[in-house]
């Protein structure tokens, strides 16, 4: 019952905000497809299996109202330091959901590349977005993407010529400053890379003040032939925040995309990452990091589609669960019959500080072809005994023991982070959290 009322409350929200739309547009048109299948898919419950462990009723229950600039002051250094961003790195912000100029920088970016805001494109020039937007991010099963889909109106939008190498990194930075009344933002963001390119994308969105807020992000990549991506998605929303993001990828012949998703606030959070392998010879690496404690409940789920032969997949997922703290994996690695020659590897690793943490571990291949090299595995466990009793009788304490192992234990994820300013921030982030003394 819960769940129909929410429903029905977004769907009223949707004709206040868009009755008057130009019912002609192809994006007025996607528009109301994407809210009539909302309308009939409702949200997810926990009887359906991919939410199993995963009860969404507290977003139900709430009022959201859609977000919007508060008039808060908010300097950009502050907007930085919270997104683990550098002064001189090209960047686009968004505050409560709408584009900042102020914020932003994109000077140093080369005239091959196009950054900008895409509520400016669908705006002003939608015929660049209309051959790419909701043509990877499919709605037709997906509650939370058919919600995103219909009031969808701002959020970066990044094309890379072919050939275009670009060696610094792009930010794309969402930060929710926290309304007095309960707001929901629905960003977002389309990466289109050309036949060999290369690009740095770095996703983030992090909360400011103690607003409930509701962000729910969708990231469609595109990546041309033999082309290199290296995205990232961090998270690090406020403790009373709700987050449900969507990320979907397809893949060309020989295209590299690296994904790395670290997930350290909000209250429920929901990750989906899909990738389609539809090319002969692509790559895939997934990893993730997910940092949990007191009640907070993280839901990764994960689905890397091998549609075309010979291509390769690696996936490591690590969380570390504290106090009252609930963490789910749910890995799905598909092989299609004319998939062969596949070389796929899934890992997802679990450390449990507390008595009362838990985690739901579900890792799965679905395999449809015959020569194909796949595994999967799964732990979930507490910090080795044996190494506790190293490093104390090396004359370390029992508590700095434990700051150790889980700083060791999550500092294999963020090794694998290829922008060094980035993984510099990471790590002290990391050292703060367990004990900067302990470590060092």
């Amino acid at each position: 019952m819960a769940n129909s009322k929410g429903k029905e409350k977004f769907l009223r929200a949707f004709e206040r905000r868009f009755a008057n739309a130009s019912g002609e547009s192809w994006l007025a048109g996607l528009r109301r497809s994407a809210i009539e299948r909302f309308s009939e898919l409702g949200f997810p419950t926990t009887r359906h299996e991919d939410w199993k462990y995963t009860n969404v009723e507290p977003i139900t229950l709430l009022d959201f109202n859609l977000a919007k600039q508060n008039g808060a002051e908010i300097e950009t250094k502050d907007v930085l330091s919270l997104c683990f961003a550098d002064e001189a790195q090209n960047r686009l912000v968004f505050i409560d959901g709408v584009y900042s100029a102020k914020h932003s920088s994109t000077a140093n970016l080369p005239a091959e590349t196009r950054v900008q805001s895409l509520g400016e494109l669908l705006r002003w020039d939608d015929r660049l977005v209309a051959p790419w937007l909701a043509h990877y991010a499919g709605f037709y099963d997906r509650s939370f993407v058919a919600l995103n889909t219909a009031f969808m109106e701002d959020g970066a939008a990044v094309f890379v010529a072919k050939g275009c190498r670009l060696a610094e990194p792009i930010h794309i930075l969402f930060v929710s400053t926290g309304a007095a009344q309960p707001v929901v933002l629905h960003p977002r963001n389309l990466i289109v890379c050309g036949e060999r390119s290369e690009v740095k994308i770095v996703e983030s969105y992090a909360g400011l003040g103690k607003g409930v807020y509701f962000s729910n992000p969708v990231t469609e990549i595109a990546a041309a032939a033999e082309s290199v991506v290296d995205h990232y998605r961090l998270q690090h929303e406020g403790d009373t925040a709700y987050h449900v993001g969507t990320i979907a990828a397809r893949l060309e012949r020989g295209t590299s995309l690296m994904s790395h998703h670290v997930t350290l606030g909000g209250a429920l959070v929901r990750n989906d990452v899909q990738a389609i392998l539809d090319g002969e010879g692509a790559e895939c690496n997934l990893n993730g990091l997910y940092l949990t404690e007191g009640d907070q409940h993280i839901d990764n789920h994960t689905e890397i589609d091998h549609a075309q032969p010979r291509a390769s997949s690696r996936e490591l997922y690590k969380g570390i669960l504290r106090g009252h703290a609930r963490g789910v994996f749910n890995g799905k690695i598909l092989v299609r019959k004319a998939a062969q020659k596949s070389d796929a590897r899934q890992t997802n690793k679990n450390l449990l500080l507390s008595k009362d943490a838990a985690v739901n571990s579900k890792p799965q291949l679905e395999i449809y072809a015959d020569d194909v090299k796949c595994s999967h595995g799964s732990t979930i466990g507490q910090l080795d005994r044996d190494a506790l009793f190293y490093l104390r009788s090396r004359g370390i304490g029992a508590e700095d023991s434990r700051r150790l192992l889980s700083y060791g234990f999550a500092a294999e994820i963020l090794s694998r982070v290829k922008i060094p300013s980035l993984r510099a921030r990471l790590d002290e982030y990391l050292l703060t959290q367990f004990g900067r003394a302990a470590v060092l």
